[in-house]
């Protein structure tokens, strides 16, 4: 029962990272390609991929929060959410010694 949990911890971590580091991707290919950033095909991945997130997002936060902040706001978020299933998934690894 162990495995499991620290199995579906691992695979839950594995998908916050890939969407925050294509958040981050983003926002620096966005400084370097300017208004020129639509038409580059990896700008175009990094919103498919980031996309859910930013949806969630979108409908988690208060509607105070303008739509040009929410990327900054869910990288925030998916850092702190990545850190509490680290300390999480070192708990079960530890319970099952």
């Amino acid at each position: 029962m162990v495995s499991a949990a620290l199995l579906l911890v691992s695979v839950l971590r594995a998908l916050i990272e890939v969407a925050g580091l294509c958040l981050l991707g983003q926002g620096v290919l966005a400084l370097l390609a300017g208004s020129r950033r639509e038409g580059n095909p990896i700008y175009q991945m990094f919103r498919i991929v980031t996309r859910p997130a930013l949806l969630l997002m979108r409908r988690l936060a208060p509607r105070v929060i303008l739509d040009r902040h929410l990327p900054l706001l869910t990288f925030f978020v998916l850092f702190w959410l990545w850190i509490i299933l680290a300390y999480l998934r070192q708990l079960i690894a530890l319970e099952a010694n």
